[in-house]
């Protein structure tokens, strides 16, 4: 009986005991000053004005996000269809990245600004506005805030490049041949083309500040153009407008600017029509738009390059009216 008494004595001791051993291992130890606020920090961005919501909603309907390209992950094309592939090349000054990317992502807010890095307002300034040298000649451009979209919106150098000082002929093994389907910020700094011939100009869009942003990211409409969706035209009413929130510093008159751009979008699509039928007859072209792999002249060559160079840039000649035309009217002269 002594010993079953002894016993129940000896369990809830042992009890307590584990309980204040579990205790004394697991204690934090004595609790240290409160942290700043996160309404001083985070608040700066994620705040109740929706600002970050507005631009999410812009940037979801965008090319960026849905254009279908960040796949290509390769080194030579992640440093602009991929938003870590950017970043790395920003960093290094290379044009390929090390080594292919895993898990890419498309363009996004990380890509162009400095996001949570600080956890303040400054997280919105841009990575870098750096002026660009274009890869195909080495001009370099300073087109401002835009310098982070020139980067990438520039032609790749095609191999072999026409030179329009060399008279010999230039062989060309690709279909694919060409200035890779984003010249603006050349076209815009009015540089990159094949220049045959002389007479060379730009048109006022070369001197505008900021150039890409300035009419690309203007107060948006919704979803549809200007801000984080980088459009320019909107539907309305079953039509499609043009988005002149950045425009009206200069084209005061809604009307003559509408009339503008479709008197520029005629005479530049007439001249791609022009050239394309005459690279069609040469047998240098071929009904989808690609070279015909080859042999032929420089000029040929040149002719390819400065129709998919205007083509490509998207624009209908309103980037830079007068060198888009002057570029197709020299290469059609010197193909006749």
């Amino acid at each position: 009986m002594k010993k079953t008494n002894l016993f129940m004595l000896i369990v809830p001791v042992l009890f307590v005991a584990m309980i204040v051993f579990v205790a004394s291992c697991t204690k934090e130890g004595q609790q240290g000053p409160q942290g700043e606020s996160g309404v001083q920090t985070c608040g700066q961005c994620h705040n109740f004005s929706e600002d970050v919501l507005a631009r999410q909603i812009q940037y979801e309907a965008s090319g960026h996000l849905n254009g279908g390209t960040f796949e290509r992950n390769g080194s030579d094309c992640a440093p602009c269809h991929t938003s870590m592939g950017y970043r790395e090349v920003l960093q290094t000054g290379e044009q390929e990245t090390s080594a292919a990317i895993s898990n890419p992502t498309p363009v996004n807010c990380f890509t162009c600004h400095n996001i949570h890095e600080t956890y303040t307002s400054s997280d919105w300034q841009l990575r870098s506005t750096t002026p660009v040298a274009f890869r195909i000649n080495d001009v370099v451009s300073d087109q401002g805030t835009a310098n982070v979209c020139i980067s990438c919106h520039q032609p790749m150098i095609p191999d072999p490049f026409p030179s329009p000082g060399t008279r010999e002929d230039i062989t060309i093994t690709s279909p694919y041949w060409g200035p890779h389907h984003g010249p603006q910020g050349t076209m815009i700094a009015g540089t990159g083309g094949y220049e045959v011939g002389g007479g060379y100009s730009n048109s006022a869009h070369t001197n505008i500040e900021n150039t890409c942003v300035k009419c690309h990211m203007a107060e948006a409409y919704g979803n549809q153009a200007g801000g984080h969706t980088w459009n320019m035209t909107y539907l309305y009413h079953g039509g499609d407008h043009l988005n002149i929130a950045g425009c009206t510093d200069c084209h005061t008159d809604p009307d003559a600017l509408e009339a503008m751009v479709e008197d520029t979008a005629e005479l530049i699509d007439g001249l791609l029509a022009d050239l394309r039928t005459v690279l069609l007859t040469q047998g240098v072209l071929d009904s989808s738009d690609h070279v015909i792999p080859g042999t032929m002249s420089m000029d040929q060559a040149g002719g390819v390059f400065n129709y998919l160079f205007v083509l490509e840039d998207r624009s209908e000649g309103l980037h830079n009216t007068k060198y888009a035309k002057k570029l197709m009217e020299n290469s059609i002269e010197s193909l006749q």
